[in-house]
C-alpha cells in the first residue's frame, strides 16, 4: 500500500506541470464559453425588435397590468398603462372607454423600452460604416493643401463655421462644408474637426506635426493636436449660393446702422449676392440692405431681429432717400454661422447640483440639448451613450454620466429610483402625438429621417402607439411624483417663444448669459439634427381608438399638473 502511494506521489510531481496547464486551459475554455454567450444575448437584444413584430410583452409583466395588445380581443382596447398618483381623480369618462388606474412600469419594462429606445444607434452604426467605405475610393478633395498650421480651441485661427464628425470626417467633407458657408480654406484638426474661414492662420507649424488620421478616410491627413491641415475651397455656383441665403425679414432699421453693424459696402445697383456675397467675405452671417448700402454684423441688442415690420415697407427699402426706404431694412442670413456660441467645455469643478433634462422620447431632448449647450457653452451629458450624437459634437454623451462634468444629463427614464438620484430637473413636454410619431421616425429612419408608408400603415405603428401613448403620460407623472425641485418646459412654447424660455432654462441651471450670446443661439437654432421639413402623409397616422386612448392621457397629465400648481398643458394639447 505504501509502494503504491509512493508511486503516485512521485507521478504527480513529474506532472506537476502537466495539470498546471490543464486547469489553465480549463478556465480559459470556460471564460471564452461565457463570452460568447454574454455577446450573444447583447446581440439579441441590441437587435430590438424584428421588423414583422410589435414589442413584446414579457409574461412576468402580464402579473402588473401590462398587456400584449396583440393578444387583445377587443378591436377598442383600453389603455392598460398608467402611473398611480396620489390625490388625482380619474376623469369623467365613458366606462367603456375609461382608462385603467395608472401603474408604476418595473425595471424590465424599463429594461425593455430602453433596449427598444436604442436599438437604432446598434443597427445604424454599421451601415454608416459601409456606406462610407464605398464612398471612399471614389470621393477624392479639391483644391489646394495649404499646409500645416498652430490651433488653439480657445483663440481660433479660422473664426466661421465649426462642426465636428468623430467618425466619418474626410477632407472632401470638411471642404464641402465650408463650401457651402461660402468659405475659402477648410481646416482639420484631431482627425475629426472642421473648421471654415477666410483667412489663412498666421502661424505655420512643421509638416510632421499634423499627424492625425481622417477617422473617415485611412491614409489621410486631418490635422494634430493643437495642428490644422488647411486646404483651398472650391466655390460652388452661383445658383447654389444663392439657395444658401435665406431671407429673414423685414426690420426696423438702427438709429446708427455704422456703430451697430462693423462693416459695410456702398455699391450702385446692388443686389442680394453681391451684399450676401460680400458679407460672406467678412465672416458675418447677417447681410443688411438699404437703397445701394450694404450692411453686415450679427443679431444684437440694437438689432434683436425680434419685431419683424410689413413687408410692405420694405418696398422702399431699395431706395435710402425716401422717406419709408430710411427707415426700413431688408435681412437676409448668409451661410456664414454665427460663432459667438460655439466655444463650448466640459465643467471646470464638479457640479454640486445634479441636473436632469429628461423627457420623453420624441420630445425635442436632443435640441434642447443643443440649446443648453450654445447658451451657457458647456456641454450635457446622457444617461446613454448615442453614437451618432457624439460623431456630430456632443461630447458629453461619452463622459460618465455621474461625472458631474457636465451642466445637464439628457434621461428618459422615468423609474423612483432613477429620479430621486438627480437634485433637480428640466422637464421637457411635447404634444404626444408629434412626440409619438417623431420617435417612431426616429426608431425606422434615425435622428434625421423618415419612417416609410410601410412602417407606418403596418401593425408595428399601432402596437407602438399602445405601448409608448402611456409612456408618454407615465413619464410626466413619475416625475411629477418624484422629483425634487422642477422647470417644467413645453416644447411648444421654447420653440416659440425661444429666448424667454431659454432664459428660464439657464436660470435654472444657475449660469449667467449675456443677451448677445442668447441672440447667437438664436440665430442658430435649429443645430445639426433637425429633420429637413416636414414629410407629408397622404393619411392619417392616427386612427379614432388611437385618439380616444391619447386624449385620456392629456387630461390624465393635464390635471396632474395643476394639481401641482404648475400650467396645465397647452390648449392644443387638450382635445377640445
Amino acid at each position: 500500500m505504501a509502494r503504491a502511494f509512493f508511486r503516485l506521489q512521485k507521478f504527480l510531481r513529474r506532472t506537476q506541470f502537466l495539470l498546471l496547464f490543464l486547469t489553465a486551459a480549463y478556465l480559459m475554455a470556460g471564460s471564452l464559453l461565457l463570452l460568447q454567450r454574454t455577446r450573444l444575448v447583447i446581440q439579441q437584444g441590441s437587435r430590438g425588435t424584428p421588423a414583422s413584430q410589435a414589442l413584446p410583452v414579457p409574461e412576468e409583466m402580464s402579473r402588473v397590468g401590462i398587456t400584449d395588445p396583440r393578444t387583445l380581443q377587443n378591436p377598442r382596447p383600453g389603455p392598460r398603462l398608467l402611473v398611480g398618483m396620489e390625490g388625482l381623480q380619474e376623469p369623467a369618462l365613458d366606462q367603456r372607454h375609461s382608462p385603467h388606474w395608472l401603474v408604476s412600469r418595473n425595471s424590465e419594462l424599463r429594461q425593455l423600452r430602453r433596449r427598444w429606445f436604442h436599438r437604432f444607434t446598434s443597427d445604424q452604426e454599421p451601415l454608416q460604416t459601409a456606406g462610407f467605405k464605398a464612398m471612399k475610393h471614389t470621393t477624392e478633395h479639391k483644391g489646394t493643401y495649404m499646409g500645416c498650421f498652430t490651433h488653439d480651441s480657445r483663440e481660433r485661427t479660422l473664426k466661421g463655421a465649426v462642426f465636428y464628425d468623430l467618425r466619418k470626417m474626410t477632407v472632401a467633407h470638411c471642404q464641402e462644408a465650408c463650401a457651402e458657408r461660402a468659405y475659402s480654406y477648410a481646416g482639420l484638426a484631431y482627425g475629426a474637426e472642421c473648421y471654415c474661414g477666410n483667412a489663412l492662420p498666421a502661424a505655420a507649424a512643421k509638416p510632421e506635426e499634423c499627424n492625425s488620421e481622417c477617422k473617415g478616410q485611412k491614409g489621410s491627413v486631418c490635422g494634430g493636436v493643437n495642428r490644422l491641415s488647411v486646404y483651398t475651397v472650391q466655390e460652388l455656383q452661383a445658383a447654389r449660393r444663392r439657395r444658401n441665403v435665406i431671407y429673414r425679414g423685414c426690420f426696423r432699421a438702427p438709429e446708427n446702422l455704422t456703430d451697430t453693424f462693423p462693416a459695410s459696402l456702398i455699391q450702385p445697383n446692388l443686389t442680394v449676392e453681391m451684399c450676401s456675397e460680400f458679407c460672406s467675405k467678412k465672416e458675418f452671417p447677417l447681410a443688411v440692405i438699404r437703397g445701394q448700402e450694404c450692411y453686415c454684423g450679427y443679431p444684437t441688442g440694437r438689432f434683436p431681429l425680434r419685431e419683424g415690420a410689413d413687408g410692405l415697407r420694405c418696398s422702399g427699402a431699395r431706395n435710402a432717400s425716401s422717406p419709408a426706404g430710411g427707415k426700413y431694412c431688408l435681412v437676409y442670413q448668409t451661410p456664414v454661422q454665427d460663432t459667438r456660441c460655439t466655444d463650448r467645455k466640459f465643467l471646470t469643478t464638479k457640479s454640486k447640483v445634479f441636473v436632469a433634462l429628461s423627457s420623453f422620447p420624441g420630445a425635442g431632448n436632443t435640441w434642447a440639448r443643443h440649446l443648453i449647450e450654445h447658451a451657457t457653452g458647456y456641454y450635457t451629458g446622457s444617461y446613454y451613450f448615442d453614437g451618432a450624437l457624439y460623431n456630430k459634437g456632443f461630447k458629453g454623451e461619452k463622459d460618465h454620466w455621474r461625472s458631474r462634468r457636465t451642466i445637464c444629463v439628457k434621461t428618459h427614464e422615468s423609474g423612483k429610483t432613477e429620479i430621486e438620484m438627480f437634485d433637480s430637473a428640466i422637464l421637457l413636454i411635447r404634444n404626444p402625438y408629434k412626440s409619438l410619431m417623431a420617435e417612431f421616425n426616429r426608431k425606422y429612419a434615425g435622428h434625421l429621417g423618415y419612417a416609410t408608408d410601410r412602417n407606418w400603415k403596418s401593425k408595428e405603428w399601432p402596437d407602438f402607439v399602445n405601448s409608448y401613448a402611456s409612456w408618454w403620460a407615465s413619464h410626466v407623472l413619475e416625475w411629477l411624483k418624484y422629483g425634487k425641485r422642477l422647470l417644467i418646459v413645453h416644447y411648444e412654447d421654447l420653440k416659440q417663444s425661444l429666448i424667454p424660455k431659454l432664459k428660464e432654462m439657464v436660470e435654472f441651471l444657475n449660469v449667467t448669459v449675456t443677451e448677445d450670446r442668447l441672440l447667437c443661439v438664436e440665430n442658430n437654432r435649429d443645430g445639426n439634427f433637425k429633420r429637413s421639413g416636414a414629410k407629408q402623409k397622404d393619411f392619417e397616422p392616427f386612427t379614432q381608438e388611437m385618439k380616444d386612448l391619447i386624449n385620456r392621457y392629456i387630461l390624465t397629465v393635464d390635471e396632474a399638473l395643476r394639481g401641482r400648481n404648475f400650467s396645465g398643458l397647452p390648449r392644443e394639447y387638450v382635445p377640445r
